[in-house]
């Protein structure tokens, strides 16, 4: 078994979602949060902002930490065991370019409910519903977008 650590990010902006659509070769296909692989000397808040920002093109602000998910998935006939920890983000435009040579066609906001329904993990949708329960609870106490928060 091969164990692996990713980090990633709930991207959020006027209160909308950062997906990416990622189809590898028509065998993969479907709505993801931005996440990818720590490299060597890099501490976890700094792969999820560089993994956000090369898979969309947002440079993003982490407000707090979210959560870890784990899932396995085959890969050369080995098993991976796969952590992933996640970040609840802020971002400052509603821009986003997706990152073609991962195999991302496309990438947008979307409102929570439809971001929900579009993710294609359920771990991933577990990770959105904690994170816009914090978001929802800092915009309800005036901290979302507060410079002082940070």
């Amino acid at each position: 078994m091969i164990e692996a650590t990713s980090c990633g990010g709930v991207v959020i902006f006027r209160g909308k979602v950062l997906l990416l659509y990622k189809n590898y070769r028509n065998k993969y296909e479907g709505w993801v949060l931005p996440k990818g692989t720590v490299e060597e000397g890099e501490e976890h808040a700094q792969t999820a902002l560089r993994e956000v920002q090369e898979e969309t093109g947002v440079r993003a602000t982490i407000i707090k930490y979210i959560d870890k998910s784990n899932y396995m998935f085959n890969a050369s006939g080995d098993v991976v065991k796969k952590d992933v920890h996640w970040y609840l983000m802020m971002a400052d435009s509603y821009y986003s370019k997706p990152q073609r040579e991962e195999y991302f066609l496309d990438s947008g906001y979307y409102k929570y409910h439809e971001a929900y329904h579009l993710l294609k993990f359920p771990n991933e949708k577990q990770i959105l519903e904690q994170a816009y329960a914090e978001y929802t609870e800092l915009k309800r106490n005036n901290q979302w977008g507060n410079k002082k928060y940070f």
